[in-house]
């Protein structure tokens, strides 16, 4: 999020937020199909796989709109840190890693424990740990409204800021509760996906034929998983990438937090599609189904709103 709005220019300014909006509202069109195609098709529903990979989707669309919307309203609209806060707590809430990592336990279910994963895997427990998800990032968010309360006055609540998470959570209890979060969130969810993809991996060579090859998708997702968590890191580590570039060329200082923006909170949205939805074959074919589905459908209506037309014409 470009923080620095007001040091731009009305041209730069303009240009950064139509560049956001626009990128934002194509990444979400793109994952509003794959979420159309889900509520779709029935099967879908009733598979934990899809599920929680549905539920990466909409999470990602959340946090795209909620981060566009942030990045807009810093150049055009004061915030006053109440309003701040409500945004924040659901723009900090970090359950994509928490997602991934049941989505890796599901796989390793599915080809070390297959007679099991029937019994184990159900949809309702996938929304059931969905819910569970969302209990356990929400505290980190919520602790970070706390510690405000706790050391401002009232009175600032009303006060307008630029809402940003380093200049809102920015006493030492909020360092340290982030570090420490942080910390803990991503060893629990590599050493799943470690755990995961070893148990996978030695799966894979002692099983044949097209258990093979389910063992071998799984773990190359799996693997795709651990990528995943590693981009979204980005977002923690992109404070020091910033402060480095910044440094190196301080006058680029606002074209370079935009374009960490972009990179960090704009274009990974873009990735759960592209390494789930398109990978997965049985997806893709019924996404491209609907596709051909609208199109035919809208060819017809135009042919039947041109037939009466013409022959009316012709009349």
């Amino acid at each position: 999020m470009n923080s620095t709005g007001r040091l731009d220019g009305l041209t730069d300014a303009f240009s950064k937020n139509v560049i956001a909006f626009a990128l934002g509202f194509i990444i979400n069109c793109i994952n509003a199909a794959f979420v159309y195609t889900y509520f779709k098709n029935q099967v879908f529903q009733q598979d934990p796989r899809y599920v929680l990979y549905i539920h990466l989707v909409i999470n990602d669309m959340i946090m795209l709109t909620l981060s566009v919307t942030l990045q807009i309203i810093t150049y055009t609209l004061p915030v006053n840190l109440a309003s701040c806060c409500i945004m924040l707590i659901i723009l900090v809430t970090i359950n994509s890693p928490l997602n991934l990592a049941g989505m890796a336990v599901e796989r390793y279910i599915a080809v070390c424990r297959p007679l099991h994963h029937a019994q184990i895997c159900t949809a309702q427990r996938a929304y059931a740990l969905i819910a569970l998800i969302w209990g356990i990032s929400f505290i980190p968010s919520i602790t970070d409204v706390i510690i405000i309360l706790a050391t401002q006055p009232l009175s600032a609540f009303s006060r307008s800021i630029i809402c940003y998470p380093s200049y809102v959570h920015n006493t030492q209890y909020h360092k340290t509760q982030n570090v420490v979060v942080q910390v803990l969130l991503f060893s629990f969810v590599f050493l799943t996906l470690i755990i995961t993809y070893l148990k996978v991996l030695c799966t894979a060579r002692t099983v044949s034929g097209s258990n093979q090859a389910s063992a071998r998708n799984a773990r190359n997702t799996i693997l795709l998983h651990g990528v995943q968590v590693l981009i979204y890191m980005l977002t923690f580590i992109s404070p020091f990438v910033k402060l480095s570039l910044v440094t190196a060329w301080p006058h680029e200082r606002t074209k370079i937090l935009f374009t960490t923006f972009l990179f960090v909170n704009v274009l990974p949205r873009l990735l759960s599609p592209l390494i789930y939805g398109v990978r997965d074959k049985k997806f893709s074919s019924h996404m491209r189904r609907h596709i051909r589905c609208k199109c035919c459908s809208s060819v017809q209506k135009r042919v039947n709103l041109i037939g009466p037309q013409r022959r009316a014409k012709q009349g």
